[in-house]
């Protein structure tokens, strides 16, 4: 298995964390008290009480603060385990930027903890393009899924599922929830396939497997004969989600909030913070402001340092950006 060599091996690797949700903070912890020297953990989102019940790494106090994910993992995985490095990144990747956050400097390991499919498709461009293996991990329901990826080796995301699913044809969070047991298994397999990346196991093991969290039952499809020649993205290296334009609305999961991506020159600036104190109340938390508007129940605003604003209670984007033009005049 690990051994001392495989020890060695996970103290001088680096890992991207994709993403600080129930698989993200989970596979965090799981890599952190394994030993792996240095941890980089990427994510948009905020902690919210919701949250609680699934995300290992946060508690009441983080969601009543309503602390950056990344930030409050990487706190408490410092208290874990000192001996490590761990670097927080607060931002919403894209295909601007994932080249960017996921590979300077570069991982041996990246693992997807995010919660939509364009994303994982872009994640799986991006590795694919410079050559670095990411595990896949998907739990919605009681159904869960994991695969790992090594391009040049075996079969890459498209090779298996080519295309992501047409809106509105899957399950997702916010019809059916999420199991919070299923999280942390799917999270633990991760886990155990970037440890064996790590110690560069060979890649005889490696399965799609799917999972039911509530009966139990399991299936792994072997990935050797898996790849597809004529693959878009491994074989004829078209990086089809690297080259989209990058959307400036987002659902996010499992909740009423919209995304809004107004760019950095934005930001939460004084000058900024200074106008919606005069319409409502602000508080500051590091890298970004939360404002909950006066007269307006239920309506909160949360500005980042690299110019996203998340829109709390809304679900529609046209609603959300009207709310953003009043208040931030954009």
């Amino acid at each position: 298995m690990i051994g001392a060599s495989g020890q060695s091996r996970l103290r001088d690797a680096r890992v991207v964390v994709l993403g600080c949700g129930a698989l993200g903070t989970a596979s965090a912890e799981l890599l952190a008290r394994a030993g792996v020297g240095w941890l980089r953990l990427i994510d948009r989102d905020i902690v919210e009480p919701t949250n609680l019940q699934r995300q290992t790494l946060f508690d009441e106090s983080d969601a009543a603060h309503g602390h950056a994910k990344a930030v409050a993992a990487a706190n408490r995985l410092r208290a874990i385990n000192s001996t490590i490095t761990v670097d927080p990144v607060v931002a919403d990747v894209t295909s601007r930027n994932i080249e960017r956050l996921c590979f300077d400097p570069k991982p041996v390991v990246v693992i997807d903890g995010t919660d939509n499919a364009d994303t994982r498709y872009l994640l799986n461009d991006a590795c694919v393009k410079h050559a670095v293996p990411w595990v896949y991990g998907g739990a919605v329901g009681t159904e869960g899924r994991m695969m790992p990826v090594r391009p040049g080796i075996g079969p890459c995301l498209r090779c298996v599922f080519p295309d992501p699913p047409a809106p509105g044809t899957l399950d997702t969070c916010d019809t059916v929830g999420v199991l919070g047991t299923l999280t942390a298994t799917v999270a633990a397999m991760q886990t155990a396939a970037a440890l064996r990346i790590i110690v560069a196991e060979s890649v005889e093991h490696d399965a799609l497997v799917t999972i039911d969290g509530w009966t139990l039952r399991s299936r792994a499809l072997g990935l050797r004969d898996a790849r597809r020649d004529d693959c878009v993205c491994c074989v004829a290296r078209r990086f089809e989600f690297l080259d989209r334009v990058v959307e400036a609305a987002a659902r996010m999961c499992g909740r009423a909030t919209v995304q809004i991506t107004l760019g950095e020159a934005v930001g939460c600036s004084d000058k900024l913070i200074t106008r919606l104190r005069s319409v409502g109340t602000v508080r500051t938390s590091g890298q970004l402001a939360h404002f909950e508007p006066t007269g307006e129940p239920g309506l909160k605003l949360t500005l980042f340092a690299d110019g996203r604003v998340l829109v709390h209670g809304v679900r529609d984007a046209a609603v959300a950006r009207s709310v953003v033009a009043r208040y931030l005049g954009m």
